[in-house]
């Protein structure tokens, strides 16, 4: 059973078959258990595509509810509390970054993958600036949209997981940045700095790896858990952001620097 928002008036409806089956990737069976369902809202106006999404999701074992509009994206996500939300910009009413900064000031904290046409580097550092986890430009691929949707999902689950069991206050500090890695919260300065999840986590991974240098590859699969045959700039982006909010002077960095043709290292 599937769910589609129309404004503020959400339907429960159930999913017929059509002929074109050729946007769901071939499955034997649900990758998940009863138990472990989890819920994605697919925010998108494209009719089409949005079905292909569902379909594709549910095949994978995901509960789906799909919203055509901002409006609707929003409400449904304050009432359905999602698991995660694939979210495209160009929407009627209200924009993709327009529903990102609401759910994000509301202090929602739900993964969001933006899923779009609009391909350029200023849109993605706005979309990971707005609180995004994670960016996707059309066409894509089926099978590496879901591996990166179980990836954010999976993290997620774990990290709350994690938090639900108190722990000894772990202090990290380089310059003036104090990283308090139980509580996930920065402070450069004595001022607190909002890192996202994912760019939190890509700290944590180079600190853990203090003088080592570390490629793409190895930070994809220890972040945002994608194999190495996933080809993405999303650490380039995310390695930007850091910068930009930890180091004193971004373009001449001290602490996270790149290794020409390699990856990344961070020293203290």
């Amino acid at each position: 059973m599937s769910m589609f928002v129309r404004g503020n008036d959400v339907r429960r409806e159930h999913v017929g078959t059509r002929d074109d089956h050729s946007f769901a990737p071939q499955m034997a069976e649900s990758r998940q258990t009863p138990q472990q369902r989890s819920t994605v809202l697919v925010v998108e106006d494209n009719p089409d595509l949005a079905y292909g999404l569902r379909n594709s999701l549910e095949i994978a074992g995901y509960e789906v509810a799909v919203a055509e509009d901002g409006v609707a994206g929003v409400a449904s996500a304050r009432e359905l509390d999602p698991d995660l939300i694939v979210l495209d910009l160009m929407l009627p009413g209200m924009d993709g970054y327009r529903v990102l900064r609401t759910l994000r000031d509301e202090g929602r904290a739900v993964p969001v993958l933006i899923l779009t046409a609009r391909g350029e580097e200023a849109d993605k550092v706005l979309g990971f600036r707005l609180g995004a986890d994670d960016y996707v430009t059309k066409p894509f691929g089926v099978l590496e949209l879901l591996a990166r949707i179980e990836a954010l999902i999976r993290r997620t689950r774990h990290w709350r997981e994690g938090a639900a069991t108190p722990a000894t206050p772990v202090i990290e500090r380089f310059g003036d940045v104090e990283v308090d890695v139980s509580a996930r919260t920065v402070r450069r300065g004595g001022e607190r700095i909002e890192l996202t999840p994912k760019e939190f986590d890509l700290l944590i991974a180079l600190l853990r790896r203090q003088g080592r240098v570390t490629s793409r590859n190895e930070l994809l699969r220890a972040v945002w858990g994608y194999s190495a045959s996933v080809v993405s700039r999303t650490v380039d982006t995310h390695v930007a952001e850091l910068r930009r909010k930890l180091e004193r002077d971004a373009a001449d960095p001290r602490h996270i620097l790149t290794v020409w043709k390699v990856g990344y290292k961070f020293q203290p």
